[in-house]
């Protein structure tokens, strides 16, 4: 009996080991199955993403497209206007003439008409030779002859298809922080990387990552090939930790080590008042400062936003907590990165006009996420009546088209009587008051409130503009060739 029963002990130890892994087993499947719920959004997400990113460029080109087609309908239609005037004179001319004629011909005066008749018979030749070959035959055709060939990207759309991920490759090493080209301006930091020199892996591409300035989770900010990223918006005087990794079709990388990283503090010890914006000489002692194990940038002045508002009494209270406020000052100029190629820049970048008729936009360097914002822009030429826009739009705003035209800008625009706010090519409180040569536009970005207000001249420009603004919005313009900014 005893050899039976060890012999079924050890049969039950084996089964028991089996049990044991078919538990670690099922741990394992229901993992799998989170994870590929996980990476199932993930990647519905991503599509989504691009197929939208892609709708986003063919309703651009459209615009693009359309604006074609208007050109040619407006040239068209002037070229047919100025022949039915230029005709129509002339065949007043003509009937005026022949009118005539007809009444000397009922002349029962036959010296009289013997006098004039002479001069009457070379007019009207010389009349009928005006309405010579091609007088009467259009110059200008109906027909459009801007034939839409998109058959190439309707075969690339019906080709689209995913891209099979075949490991052929090792995981590549974590990438090495370059910190001697690392720098920080304003509230924007620069960081650069590499990989690491012996290494011959092959990488498709790198995540940076930041935290959120408060020992907050890390967040992507930044996905391509590129080894170098600006991250603008991050908070003032705020402490952030970034890292970064590498991946290519086997997998992704471990982090490289972590750098903590400081913006500019507010430098609240300075008793000095002053008025916004610093004279230009002064930013000249702001300067991008180089990473070491931690990144100091250089302090900000301390200075007062400045917004004198008169009109009332909630302009007056305004004024009040403006005046009260003394902070950082955050310098910024135009960015010719990111601005239209038809923006012309001179002055160090602090001003701007363009060499086309048609609108075009350009924005700052500095992005804001938090806190209470003012700038002010002077107008230094201002010709044939334009209507420029002023306001804060998205880094994506479109470029060629009055700001405000698309859902990623807020603005007002103006001409020389009057004023609108206008944001997804909606056009509201149309205000009296506009702008001439000299005139100063202000800009109030108060993100603790989430509001946006506009000034001409120091004197608020109709109620608060816009309400609800959440996210990171640059200073923006658009202005054509007639004005200077």
């Amino acid at each position: 009996l005893f050899p039976l029963q060890s012999q079924l002990s050890q049969a039950l130890n084996g089964l028991s080991d089996r049990a044991k892994e078919a538990k670690e087993f099922l741990v394992q499947l229901r993992n799998m199955v989170q994870q590929i719920q996980e990476n199932s959004v993930e990647f519905e997400a991503c599509l989504v993403a691009q197929c939208d990113a892609l709708i986003d460029a063919l309703n651009r080109r459209k615009a693009q497209l359309l604006s074609r087609v208007n050109k040619e309908h407006e040239h068209k239609l002037k070229v047919v206007r100025d022949q039915i005037s230029h005709c129509t004179v002339k065949l007043r001319q003509t009937t005026g003439l022949m009118e005539y004629c007809l009444e000397v011909i009922k002349e029962n005066d036959p010296s009289g008409f013997l006098q004039i008749s002479d001069a009457l018979i070379r007019r009207v030749h010389l009349t009928e030779d005006q309405w010579g070959k091609g007088t009467l035959t259009p110059r200008m055709t109906t027909d459009f002859d801007l034939n839409l060939d998109n058959a190439p990207l309707l075969q690339s759309i019906h080709q689209l298809d995913f891209v099979q991920m075949k490991v052929s490759s090792p995981v590549p090493a974590p990438p090495i922080l370059q910190l001697e080209e690392c720098c920080t301006h304003n509230n924007s930091a620069t960081l650069s990387w590499k990989q690491p020199p012996l290494s011959t892996v092959q990488v498709e591409g790198y995540i940076l990552e930041l935290d959120d300035g408060n020992g907050g989770q890390f967040r992507e900010v930044y996905v391509g090939k590129e080894t170098m990223c600006t991250v603008d918006g991050l908070h003032f005087n705020s402490t952030y930790s970034a890292r970064v990794k590498a991946f290519n079709k086997s997998g992704v990388s471990p982090y490289s080590k972590t750098l903590v990283l400081q913006t500019s503090e507010d430098t609240q010890s300075e008793e000095q008042t002053l008025p916004f914006p610093v004279p230009l000489e002064r930013s000249q002692l702001r300067r991008m400062s180089p990473f070491s194990s931690t990144l100091n940038l250089q302090p900000s002045f301390s200075g007062r936003s400045y917004f004198e508002l008169r009109s009332s009494a909630h302009q007056l209270s305004l004024h009040s907590s403006l005046q009260s406020l003394n902070s950082a000052v955050a310098w910024f100029s135009f960015d010719p990165s990111s601005a239209h190629a038809d923006i012309i820049f001179s002055n160090d970048n602090l001003t701007v006009t363009c060499n086309s008729y048609d609108d075009r936009v350009v924005l700052g360097k500095t992005g804001f996420s938090k806190g209470l914002h003012y700038w002010e822009l002077s107008i230094d030429r201002y010709d044939n009546h334009p209507d420029p826009a002023f306001g804060v739009a998205r880094i994506d705003v479109l470029k060629d088209a009055m700001l405000g035209k698309d859902d990623k800008a807020w603005a007002m625009y103006v001409d020389n009587n009057r004023s609108w706010f206008m944001h997804n090519n909606s056009h509201t409180n149309r205000t009296e008051g506009g702008i001439t040569k000299g005139a100063t536009v202000g800009v109030l970005l108060d993100l603790t409130r989430r509001t946006l207000t506009f000034s001409i001249n120091e004197d608020q420009q109709g109620p608060v503009a816009f309400e609800n603004l959440e996210g990171l919005f640059f200073p923006a313009v658009s202005l054509n060739r007639n004005v200077q900014v």
